[in-house]
Formats: structure tokens, C-alpha cells, sequence
């Protein structure tokens, strides 16, 4: 969809109308819930966060400013419902059953566990472990394969500050990831 026929869609959903609206939200829910699955490593969850998104950026559109990108503004929408989730007390409570629940125990999920999907669970449990921000930037950069400027228009932070906080995350992740191949 060209540039012309988004902004159209926006004036239109700005309007009043729910099905300019719909095909706004048809470009950018996929890479929504990418995201939110992503940030918060559980579909049912991510697709509320998700929702919960949609319902927020219907109710913000009138801050979508003229010539901003969708994508972007709705993708922190997302970031920041992910963030609300994970600070919930019910998130604190679905996390620690998770952790002394299957998650815990690989073997426990499969009756003969292939390597990669240890080395898949080993990630994602050390991803879980960065902070929002980290966490983050490496979702959008590497689930979402977004540009290092699509992440600093969407997060508002400079390219500079972003290749920065991807550099640490990813340090940070590496080093996590070692630490448990240590421990084994």
C-alpha cells in the first residue's frame, strides 16, 4: 500500500470509519503480534497485548501525526502494552509458575528433546532475562527484521543510541547464553 493510499485510510479512520480503520490495522497486526510473542513468549497473552494495542491506537489515532509511519506508531503501542503485561502482578505470577513448571524442564515437554529445541528454550529463557528496553530492540531487529531506523523512529531514540542498545543487548544475551552452557 502506497504512502497516499495509508494517509487516506487515516484521514478516513480519523473520520469516524471503522473499516479504514481495519485495513490499517491488516497491515500492521502481523508484525504486532511478532512482537508481542516475541516480548512476551506466550501467544494467548501476546494476542491480548495485541488487542489491547488495537483498542489504544483506535483510541489515539489523533496522534498519529500526518506523514508518520503506521508501522512504527502502532509497533510501540504494542512495545508498550507488552511492558504494562510484564509489569502486572498477574504476569509475576504466570512467570514463576512457568519457571517451576514445564519451562523448567526441557524434558518434561518432549520425550526425546532434538538439540535445536533446547537451544531454542535456552534463548528464549535468556532473552526473557533482559530488561524491556534490551529485550526490545533485539525483537525488532531480529524477529522482525526491522531497520536499525525503523527501530529509532519507533522507539524515538537516536540511530546511534539504538546501535547502542542493541550492541549491549546482544552482549548481554551472548553472555547469558554462555553461562548456561557453563553450567552444564
Amino acid at each position: 500500500m502506497s504512502g497516499d493510499q495509508a494517509a487516506t485510510l487515516v484521514t478516513a479512520a480519523r473520520a469516524g470509519s471503522d473499516l479504514a480503520f481495519t485495513g490499517l490495522l491488516e497491515m500492521v497486526l502481523e508484525p504486532g503480534y511478532k512482537l508481542a510473542c516475541g516480548m512476551l513468549h506466550d501467544p494467548p497473552t501476546a494476542e491480548d497485548a495485541v488487542q489491547e494495542a488495537a483498542l489504544k491506537a483506535w483510541r489515539k489515532l489523533d496522534q498519529l501525526r500526518d506523514g508518520q509511519a503506521l508501522k512504527p506508531w502502532f509497533l510501540s503501542i504494542v512495545a508498550n502494552e507488552c511492558r504494562e503485561v510484564r509489569r502486572s502482578r498477574w504476569w509475576s505470577l504466570s512467570a514463576s509458575a512457568t519457571r517451576s513448571g514445564n519451562d523448567a524442564d526441557p524434558s518434561t515437554l518432549h520425550k526425546t528433546p532434538d538439540d535445536s529445541i533446547l537451544a531454542g528454550m535456552e534463548v528464549r529463557r535468556a532473552l526473557r532475562a533482559l530488561n524491556h528496553e534490551k529485550r526490545l530492540v533485539i525483537v525488532l531487529r531480529w524477529y522482525l527484521d526491522m531497520s536499525i531506523e525503523d527501530i529509532s523512529a519507533m522507539t524515538g531514540s537516536s540511530v546511534h543510541a539504538v546501535e547502542a542498545r542493541l550492541y549491549r543487548a546482544m552482549n548481554e544475551l551472548r553472555r547469558r547464553l554462555e553461562g548456561r552452557d557453563a553450567d552444564r
